[in-house]
């Protein structure tokens, strides 16, 4: 029997950026090749952040999409009801900035005011290729018949003494890329919670999905088929 999977899509929708369309028809590649009924919605981030936590329960996945974004304070609100919740989560783009600034003040890392991550690393409104360098078994299984150049809009450097701090305890850093900065990272001991610097929607075709977001819809299969069980 075949599940119908509800995916949340948060962000503030802009039919003129080309992420926003990669966003959606990834989701269609991907359900295609794993043969998936899906129906997505796009949620502004200042609608979502009027939820409670438990609204998110209703999804069997949620992705916040790139930028821009419209109001940074409602995205921290967003974050810190999903982080709270085992639901996917896949999050791409300059997003990654926000949510590792979302886990330095909600852990409290940086009471001296240091700078612990870098502005935007990509000049002006462009796209660059970045090299995917993955340091787990399981990114490097996903990219062993996946080319490893990807194209983003948005890199950031982690200082060292942040990672230090972070890395193997609050995320784990998935991926590095050829400037040695972390560029996939995943929430620790979360079943599914990945964020991409770069936007692995637009690397995606029909004949090749992109294996980042095929997975994030099996890991929303295997919740809605829990949720049925």
């Amino acid at each position: 029997m075949s599940h119908l999977l509800k995916i949340a899509i948060i962000g503030d929708y802009n039919f003129t950026f080309n992420s926003h369309h990669a966003t959606n028809i990834s989701l269609d590649h991907s359900a295609s090749f794993l043969e998936l009924e899906i129906n997505y919605y796009w949620i502004r981030v200042s609608e979502a952040v009027q939820h409670k936590p438990t609204y998110f329960d209703q999804f069997d996945g949620v992705w916040i999409a790139p930028g821009a974004f419209q109001n940074l304070f409602f995205l921290n609100g967003i974050f810190n009801a999903i982080t709270n919740r085992i639901i996917p989560v896949l999050i791409t783009g300059e997003a990654f900035k926000f949510f590792i600034d979302f886990i330095i003040l909600n852990n409290n890392l940086n009471i001296g005011g240091e700078k612990l991550i870098s502005e935007n690393l990509v000049a002006g409104n462009q796209f660059e290729r970045v090299t995917i360098l993955p340091k787990s078994k399981i990114f490097k299984r996903l990219y062993e018949n996946f080319s490893d150049t990807e194209l983003t809009s948005s890199r950031f450097s982690l200082y060292p003494q942040l990672l230090e701090l972070i890395d193997g305890k609050i995320i784990d850093v998935e991926a590095n890329n050829q400037f040695d900065d972390p560029e996939i990272i995943s929430l620790h001991d979360h079943p599914f919670f990945v964020v991409c610097a770069f936007c692995p929607q637009i690397s995606s075709t029909r004949d090749i999905p992109h294996p980042i977001i095929y997975t994030f819809l099996k890991m929303a299969l295997e919740r809605n088929l829990s949720d049925h069980n």
